[in-house]
């Protein structure tokens, strides 16, 4: 019996062997290089002009620490603070519950008076009326004000000047002021669909009745402001900053959230409605 000296040139693992070993080389040899070049060498390269050192560039490349290594970050050095700093704290209702009303008048005379009237009936229709309004409605905007949770040309200097007890006793002589009692011929009728968002809000858009918050003794959070009586072109005013985002010291972003489903015709529909019919 013989044997062929020699392997058969048809055999594929003879042939295909030394060509599948330098294939996966160059695969990852490419690999490799692309690594290196995109998370080393670029990184490190773009990193010298934005002022970063060799590892910060590569971690951020390697999106463990935040930022680009191609830019130097901009640094905000404004005080993170939340939308409103008012927090309902034993020691904050005391200072409500002991708010000297000769106090707060004093101070009405000497700086609010112009804007919203000496018993809260404002005669100028950018500035709301405060008459009856709760004490920590009152307190919780003025506070808002000074904090810079809340912004007005006007409002956050004169808030800013106020100090916490000042601001309580203002509050309290507001709160006390009867609110005015509209004249039933000056009254217009509101359309069914406003009556409507305001008794029973539109599950289809996820608004809850205005009254449930909104109506004196409905149970709602204790800063939410009784709308009554207010001024039609103040309340249409609001609603568009709340929608726009621009105004954002509501708690939790629910008035946001509201504002924004509402369509314009609402708007002053529901300010037409809570305005009691006096200018």
């Amino acid at each position: 019996m013989t044997h062929d000296a020699h392997p058969r040139r048809s055999d594929p693992h003879v042939l295909d062997q030394p060509w599948q070993i330098w294939s996966t080389i160059a695969v990852m040899s490419i690999l490799l290089a692309g690594i290196l070049l995109g998370v080393v060498v670029i990184p490190i390269v773009q990193g010298r002009s934005a002022g970063l050192d060799a590892y910060t560039a590569i971690c951020r490349a390697l999106g463990i620490l935040p930022g680009s290594p191609a830019q130097p970050q901009p640094t905000d050095k404004t005080s993170p603070t939340p939308v409103s700093q008012v927090i309902w704290t034993p020691d904050v209702l005391q200072i409500l519950a002991r708010a000297d009303v000769a106090k707060g008048r004093a101070k009405v005379q000497e700086v609010c008076v112009a804007c919203h009237g000496e018993t809260g009936l404002s005669a100028l229709p950018d500035f709301p009326h405060l008459a009856g309004q709760s004490g920590a409605a009152i307190y919780k905007q003025l506070y808002d004000y000074r904090t810079g949770s809340r912004v007005h040309p006007l409002m956050t200097d004169i808030a800013k000047a106020l100090d916490e007890t000042i601001i309580a006793d203002v509050a309290a002589y507001y709160a006390g002021q009867p609110q005015r009692n509209p004249n039933p011929v000056t009254l217009a009728e509101s359309a069914p669909a406003i009556v409507q968002l305001v008794e029973l809000g539109d599950p289809h858009r996820n608004i809850p009745p205005c009254a449930s918050c909104h109506r004196a003794g409905a149970g709602g959070p204790i800063e939410t402001p009784v709308l009554a009586e207010q001024r039609e072109e103040y309340l249409v005013q609001q609603l568009k900053l709340y929608a726009s985002g621009e105004r954002r010291n509501d708690v939790y972003g629910r008035m946001r959230l509201i504002a924004s489903r509402l369509t314009e015709a609402e708007m002053k529909g529901l300010a037409r409605y809570y305005r009691a019919g006096f200018r």
